[in-house]
């Protein structure tokens, strides 16, 4: 083994976690050439392919689509050896990497996070906004080790740990009197959609069609937490997932179950990924949380 390789291995990781030469390089703090310089050593070392242009950025060849995995479990082991050996010196420490959308971590992480910083638990916290299916796949390819997201057809090959279940919502100004159905009102009002590509707008995308229905407006929101804020300003309707309605006031709000699927929300992690006391007692503490949650989320629907 060629240990002067594992410098730039490290560098092939980060193009490939981040689709751009560029971007591998603001985040190491090094010059576009050195990166491209280091991804070719690799390349020319083993004589094979690892990248392919894609417009101004690159994506994995088949070949670095193979390897990618093997990579990312190298540095994941690497990771773990210092921690360990930060344990040895009294100093233990775990660095937790975590994906979740914003109202996820909201209603689920910032408790946690609250028990464990109060206990002084030797974790380190990087948390990093993301949909649900970006969340998988940030998982699958090693960018974060953990992934909060609602169900979805990725993550395949992952670990997933059910935390519960939560139906969806249409959710809606408030109107005085007798207001007709937030889903008659889809036909006269905005609708607030999710991104394109989030596992939400798919969802709503799915319904308009089988109900033959075309907005008169539409105003793309770019999370959650901002379609809850428009409504709660008294303008749209929107799909909602249920928790991101539990501690939001009634008064001004519209409420009623929606005719999709509910979905388990799960916490994902690679198979091979180490787990230490202190990462246990985080999936632990995030377990008991979502079972309030599924409490808070009934006691939404059925009041």
């Amino acid at each position: 083994m060629d240990a002067s390789l594992l410098p730039a291995l490290e560098d092939v990781l980060l193009v490939a976690r981040s689709g751009s030469v560029a971007e591998a390089a603001r985040r190491l703090h090094k010059t576009p050439s050195a990166i491209s310089q280091q991804v070719r050593r690799v390349e020319e070392h083993f004589g094979v392919a690892l990248f392919e242009r894609d417009g101004r950025g690159v994506r994995l060849s088949p070949a670095g689509e193979a390897a990618l995995g093997a990579i990312t479990r190298l540095f994941d082991e690497a990771e773990g050896v210092f921690e360990l050996l930060s344990a040895l010196a009294g100093e233990p420490s775990t660095t937790l990497r975590l994906a979740a959308s914003d109202y996820l971590g909201k209603g689920l992480l910032v408790p946690v996070i609250r028990q464990m910083l109060a206990q002084r638990a030797p974790v380190r916290f990087a948390i990093t906004t993301a949909n649900s299916l970006d969340a998988a796949r940030w998982v699958e390819r090693g960018e974060v080790d953990f992934g909060l997201a609602s169900a979805s057809s990725t993550g395949g090959d992952l670990v997933k740990q059910p935390l519960f279940v939560q139906p969806f919502l249409w959710v809606g100004p408030r109107q005085k009197g007798k207001a007709p159905p937030l889903r008659e009102r889809l036909r006269h009002e905005p609708l607030l959609r999710l991104a394109p590509g989030s596992l939400g707008r798919r969802m709503l995308d799915v319904y308009l069609d089988r109900e033959r229905i075309r907005p008169v407006s539409t105003i793309d929101v770019s999370s959650v937490s901002l379609l809850v804020s428009y409504v709660s300003g008294g303008l749209g309707i929107g799909l909602a997932p249920a928790l991101a309605l539990t501690e939001v006031a009634r008064s001004r709000l519209a409420v009623e179950i929606a005719e999709v699927e509910p979905l388990p929300v799960e916490l994902m992690m690679r198979e091979n990924f180490r787990r230490n006391p202190v990462i246990e007692g985080f999936i632990e503490r995030l377990a008991a949380e979502g079972r309030r949650a599924e409490q808070r989320t009934k006691a939404l629907v059925g009041g």
